[in-house]
């Protein structure tokens, strides 16, 4: 607003400049001098139109590439995932056919523990930590996956199930549903 006021008190400035010079021109010049002083006139008005201008494409220019990558959130979850590059991936049909021996209310659980092992099995990850390595390889289920065991309740898992198990650089593996089902 402050600006909006200054502006206009500037333009107001060199109009009521431009008028005297007008005046003081036609008193004391010729008629050839006259219409100098009026393109002297026109000019100054151009040049305040022009910095009015100026400032108006100013501020309603967007920000630039530098302010924009910091409003930017941070990735999510899904979008990490999305950028990490995978050493290995593999699909695999998981057969849960065992894990029906069990009492139906230890069926679910069970066939979690099922999925763990072949992964841990299949992929080459082991169960706990040499002494040099720092952290242990991690093993991720998807929520996916852990719905898909669990749809039918407690008692009735799937006879199978078909993931797709990733590993990335770490070493971590994530279990996901495989595309299709």
């Amino acid at each position: 607003m402050k600006k909006e006021g200054e502006e206009k008190e500037a333009s107001e400035e060199i109009e009521e400049e431009s008028e005297e010079k007008l005046e003081e021109t036609e008193e004391e010049t010729k008629p050839e001098e006259l219409t100098e002083g009026a393109e002297e006139v026109e000019e100054a008005l151009e040049k305040a139109e022009g910095e009015e201008e100026r400032t108006e494409v100013e501020e309603e220019t967007p920000p630039s590439a530098a302010e924009e990558e910091e409003v930017k959130p941070p990735p999510s979850k899904r979008e990490k995932e999305k950028e990490e590059e995978f050493v290995e991936e593999r699909i695999y049909t998981i057969p849960l056919s065992k894990v029906w021996i069990a009492p139906p209310k230890k069926r679910a659980p069970r066939a979690m523990r099922a999925i763990k092992a072949f992964i841990r099995r299949h992929m080459k990850l082991e169960a706990t930590p040499t002494e040099e390595e720092e952290e242990p390889k991690k093993l991720i289920i998807s929520n996916e996956v852990n719905e898909m065991v669990w749809r039918r309740g407690i008692g009735k898992p799937p006879r199978k199930i078909r993931v797709r198990a990733a590993k990335d650089e770490d070493g971590n593996v994530t279990v996901y549903l495989a595309e299709g089902d």
